[in-house]
């Protein structure tokens, strides 16, 4: 392809790279195409047009889609009973019988009755059946979720809302079974309007809403909810009649109820709670420690349940010890009804907090067992799947759901294979509702709290985060601490917002103060590195290489324009600051004699761009001095000198000086333009914008003024590593003119680099180097058909490299040893 036919192609100016052999080998240079050094063309970063979309539906395509929405479609008809048909069984039983004491006592933290939290662990779990894309995630009910949607039920429908007159007395009561009913229809409709938001998120591809809620984040966010779930269930273990508040420092409010409260604890139902706790504690541990030689784990917490109804049935505990039991179970299935639609506005925020972080925990869950066992996930099917299950499931009074790390570990470790585990244990759920359900109307209350609270040992473990983080980042460290105290503070909807801006604030304050850079050379590469922290580059004579480890915005551009001003070696410095060198106040007047020959000298030494600040007078007891500005010449001594009044063609200018402020504003007359031609250690200026995927117009306007300024000076600018968008966004900013074309731009640093230095007359620093040591091998990651080899070697002052493949490593050897 022509070099006129590329640089129509694409915008961007690429300059010919020196030819380093002069009589180079046909026959070679047909097989090198990755040899930039044979080809006087180089290849450049085309822009391709992207395929017109498709005019009309056909059927493969039709089919993708299908099967795209509905992914049982593509694993159903290719499972095999005989491979995964008993590991499935056997996972979801075991996942079943886990789904039963769960679903109960995780239905108190969403102040429920007992029986919902069972419905909310079948039908979620039948829909994410047809839509999910996780093999081992068990969809049901979860903890934090559990206690979000406990919080909208009590703040809506408090106790207080439902107080009865006893008849014939003073006396009031709450209507339980109103209370409750209400609060159903309150979880129902805040779970079918979450479920809504995460369909409508999954259908816009927004699947990646999840990557702003951080491992840090969400560790912490856990970590406190796990706390409120404590506080919401202390009560049930101790037989304590509490308020439940919401909003700010509802968890203090509720605590310090408790507290005031203990005297009255019901003893019967704290023994209850003490052993239940021991049993499960203990039993657990024991569980972990022969693990390993188990097939399946014991189900301990089904033990507990049974046993515990079991003894309160022939024991009375209820009537003869007034301890608080589960009460009626209705066996069936209720019948679903529509949520009420008034409600939504009441429970927007909550519905939202409760889309995003069960989305959160379920698709970084369903991502570390996809990379263990070597599948891919979709996060935004996963985003539709979770809310359709969510949004069905409100319909039968079921209330939000997400993964369960504890179920999902069971099912993946007792040889889950595929969602057919899931349907296994909504199976035995809904045997459990059908016809169990009954049975277990004397389990006491005690129970199911000391279930949750021993479940949540494994979040009290993250608190560990706090010690791992403040070794590796201290920066995570603070969005953990500020997250988990706002959560504690605030309620689990307002915590969750105050965190994610937190952490968003912190992602801006690291990218308006990036790490600015200047890069040299890495000998015998086209590497360009930072060369305060690698002490083997090399500095480009003439050229300054600056690079931001960040893009360049609003935020950050005049901190951009100032590191770079303060990053050259030969720049103009602020005559402030000179003028303040000159002016600090000294000891006596031989001291001050001192110091004043001691400063001449090193400002004479110190060279900015030839411009030399010295004194012409000496500075009086009441601060006056005259200050000149030498230029033209590198050597002080031949530089020359003129008044104040020539300063646009003069070659000094002289301040008479009184105060600083009286400087300044005699400074601001003066621009890089008006003090004339310098001569500079430097001729160009390469600003590496690689790491930008994006500009702005503030920062397009402070590239046009660094274009501008260094141009005064005879300073050349170029930009170097600009992305496809990048360009494009400069087109659209009018960035580009007559003076700034698009000839400054360049592919990479070193394209850039070769055009100065080749713009200058000069080359590249020789290096001497050894043809047989030097001769690296790389594997290429792309093809890894094809090798890379190098050979440096001083010749013309040029570096020189052959690259060839396999195929003609023989050649290429014979063609080094020519050369």
């Amino acid at each position: 392809m022509a070099t006129e036919e590329l640089e129509a192609l694409n915008p961007i100016h690429y300059p010919p790279r020196f030819n380093l052999n002069p009589n180079p080998n046909p026959n070679l240079m047909s097989t090198s195409r990755f040899n930039p050094s044979l080809n006087p063309d180089p290849i450049p970063l085309l822009s391709v047009t992207p395929l017109p979309p498709f005019s009309r539906c056909t059927v493969p395509r039709l089919k993708r889609s299908v099967v795209g929405c509905l992914p049982v479609l593509y694993w159903l008809p290719r499972y095999s009973i005989w491979d995964y048909g008993m590991p499935d069984l056997i996972s979801g039983i075991s996942v079943g019988i886990m789904h039963l004491p769960q679903g109960m006592a995780y239905a108190l933290l969403a102040s429920l009755p007992p029986v919902f939290g069972l419905y909310t662990s079948l039908y979620p779990a039948l829909v994410y059946f047809f839509f999910g894309t996780s093999r081992h995630i068990s969809i049901g009910t979860f903890a934090v979720l559990s206690i979000m949607v406990g919080s909208v039920t009590e703040r809506l429908a408090p106790d207080r809302n439902f107080l009865v007159m006893l008849n014939g007395t003073n006396l009031t009561e709450v209507n339980i079974t109103a209370r409750d009913s209400y609060r159903v229809q309150v979880a129902a409709a805040t779970t079918v309007l979450g479920g809504l938001i995460q369909v409508v998120l999954g259908l816009v591809k927004f699947g990646f809403v999840g990557t702003y809620l951080s491992e840090p984040l969400v560790r912490a966010y856990t970590t406190a909810a796990a706390a409120h779930a404590v506080v919401a269930v202390i009560a049930q273990l101790f037989g304590l009649s509490t308020t439940r508040f919401s909003g700010p420092l509802s968890l203090v409010y509720t605590l310090v109820e408790v507290c005031s409260k203990l005297p009255q604890t019901h003893l019967p139902t704290l023994a209850v709670s003490g052993v239940s706790m021991v049993f499960l504690i203990a039993a657990k541990e024991i569980n972990s420690a022969i693990s390993a030689r188990l097939p399946v784990p014991i189900p301990v917490e089904l033990i507990t349940i049974v046993a515990a109804t079991v003894i309160s049935s022939y024991t009375h505990l209820n009537g003869n010890y007034t301890i608080s039991v589960v009460g009626e179970i209705p066996s069936g299935l209720a019948a679903p009804r529509l949520p009420d639609a008034s409600l939504f506005k009441e429970v927007m925020g909550d519905a939202f907090a409760l889309a995003i972080v069960g989305y959160a925990i379920s698709i970084s869950l369903g991502k570390t067992f996809a990379l263990k066992h070597g599948y891919k996930v979709d996060s935004n099917q996963e985003l539709v799947a979770l809310g359709l299950s969510n949004a069905v499931g409100g319909f039968f009074q079921c209330y939000a759901v997400c993964s369960s790390m504890s179920r999902s570990l069971i099912q993946e470790s007792t040889g889950g294979k595929t969602q057919m585990a899931g349907m296994a244990s909504a199976v035995i759920v809904l045997v459990t509702v059908l016809k169990l359900g009954p049975l277990f109307q004397e389990l006491p209350k005690a129970v199911l709290a000391a279930i949750v609270f021993v479940n949540l040992k494994g979040m009290f473990k993250q608190y560990y985060d706090i010690i791992t983080l403040w070794r590796s980042s201290k920066v995570d460290l603070v969005v953990w601490l500020v997250t988990w105290v706002s959560t504690l503070l605030f309620n689990l909807d307002m915590g969750l917002g105050a965190s994610i801006t937190f952490a968003v604030l912190t992602v801006i304050f690291r990218t308006q103060l990036p790490k600015y850079s200047v890069l040299g050379h890495v000998p015998g590469t086209e590497l360009y590195l930072d060369m305060e922290t690698h002490r083997e580059v090399r500095e480009v004579p003439g050229i300054t290489i600056f690079h931001s480890s960040a893009t360049v915005y609003f935020a950050n551009a005049d901190l951009y324009l100032e590191a770079l001003k303060g990053k050259q070696k030969t720049g103009v410095f602020s005559v402030e600051e000179a003028a303040g060198q000159w002016k600090e106040p000294g000891g006596g007047d031989g001291d001050r004699e001192e110091s004043l020959g001691d400063d001449q000298r090193g400002w004479c030494g110190r060279e900015n761009g030839t411009v030399f600040v010295m004194p012409t007078t000496p500075r009086t007891p009441d601060d006056q001095c005259s200050w000149e500005y030498l230029k033209g010449s590198k050597d002080p001594d031949c530089a020359t000198l003129g008044a104040v009044s020539e300063l646009q063609d003069g070659d000094t200018t002289t301040l008479g000086s009184s105060s600083e402020d009286t400087l300044s504003r005699e400074l601001d007359k003066v621009s890089l333009g008006s003090l004339g031609k310098w001569t500079w250690d430097i001729h160009s200026i390469i600003l590496d914008l690689s790491t930008a995927n994006f500009i702005d117009t503030v920062a397009i306007k402070t590239m046009r003024n660094i274009f501008h300024d260094f141009g005064e000076i005879d300073v050349t600018v170029y930009m170097a590593g600009c992305q496809m968008s990048v360009v494009e966004q400069l087109e659209l900013g009018g960035f580009f003119s007559e003076s700034i074309t698009k000839g400054r731009l360049f592919a990479t640093v070193h394209d850039a680099v070769l055009h100065c230095l080749g713009h200058q007359g000069t080359s590249m620093p020789s290096y001497e180097y050894s043809l047989v040591r030097d001769v690296h091998v790389y594997s290429s990651i792309v093809d890894t058909i094809w090798k890379t080899v190098y050979c440096f070697e001083q010749m013309n002052h040029v570096c020189k490299y052959v690259i060839a493949g396999d195929a003609v490593q023989h050649q290429t050897l014979r063609t080094l040893t020519e050369v």
